[in-house]
């Protein structure tokens, strides 16, 4: 499995999207790819060989030759089908056209750091450094950076109404380090923060995807990935905490389960325990958490 994003200018980003389904389609690909006048994000699984040639044949864009790709392993099965779509942004904050995009990227983004930089900062400036977490609220109930920052938002939709509330405005003179599952909603979002005022923004480069697998759980991270495929949830060594609880009995957990009403696209994070129980998997939606399907990393 790969996971991956790019921003550059795309001028018909209709047909960048035949071009993609095509060639996932040559290649027996399954996953999810979006595309919009800004760039293209795509999480897609599939045998190393296939993928191996995806990558090849869409680095052939010009403005994709740049595109970091994180590589996970995959049971085969992470995702039913194939989804390649048009968008008006790659994530959804509802502000299309505040986002500014050039051939290097995010114009006016928050600066990139790499893993052994981010904990670099935190070894040098304490705890005046701010981890600030860029994904719905519900991912960080499973894993989150130590003492991060979790907005109330239940879609990438609620961060500009969150951002302007004035909640964080004390925030805004210290060093904020934004992060999130791959890395492209922390573009957005610094840059939604700098817009607005924050003095001194980081985004972590790669995300937590780059951050776990190159520190583990020895560093800063502490718990599950929350992933936005058929595994639900991720650790990166057996040392990763359990810092979720069970919504029923407190028990600890990771483990989201789709609510058993097939018109629902609620999340209930339950234990194995009470998961066996067929009454707790029909949700009660303030119990619950919506599943914020466009959203890829």
């Amino acid at each position: 499995m790969i996971l991956y994003y790019g921003f550059t200018p795309i001028a018909d980003p209709e047909a960048v999207r035949l071009w993609q389904k095509t060639l996932c389609e040559s290649q027996g690909l399954k996953g999810r790819i979006l595309i919009s006048p800004h760039g293209i994000n795509g999480t897609v699984g599939g045998p190393m060989s296939a993928v191996k040639k995806y990558i090849r044949e869409t680095k052939s864009y010009p403005g994709f030759k740049k595109i970091d790709f994180k590589w996970s392993e995959g049971m085969g099965d992470e995702f039913p089908r194939l989804q390649v779509k048009v968008k008006a942004e790659l994530v959804a904050f509802g502000a299309p056209d505040e986002l500014k995009v050039d051939e290097n990227g995010v114009v006016g983004g928050g600066v990139h750091l790499r893993p052994e930089e981010v904990d670099a900062l935190v070894a040098e400036r304490g705890d005046e450094v701010v981890f600030f977490d860029g994904r719905n609220a519900y991912e960080a109930k499973i894993g989150k950076f130590k003492d991060a920052v979790v907005p109330d938002v239940t879609t990438s939709r609620d961060f500009v109404r969150e951002i302007e509330s004035g909640k964080y405005d004390h925030l805004k003179e210290k060093p904020v380090v934004t992060y999130c599952t791959g890395g492209i909603r922390c573009e957005v979002l610094s840059s939604v923060m700098i817009n607005r005022g924050f003095k001194e923004v980081y985004q972590i480069k790669g995300g937590i995807v780059r951050y776990g697998k190159q520190i583990g759980d020895e560093g800063l991270w502490q718990g599950s990935l929350y992933t936005f495929d058929g595994r639900m949830a991720f650790d990166f060594s057996d040392k990763a905490k359990v810092i979720g609880e069970c919504e029923k009995c407190s028990a600890p957990t990771n483990q989201f389960r789709n609510c058993a009403k097939k018109s629902c696209h609620h999340l209930i994070l339950l234990c194995d325990s009470c998961a066996s129980m067929q009454d707790n998997l029909n949700c009660i939606h303030d119990e619950a958490v919506a599943y914020d399907a466009e959203l890829i990393g």
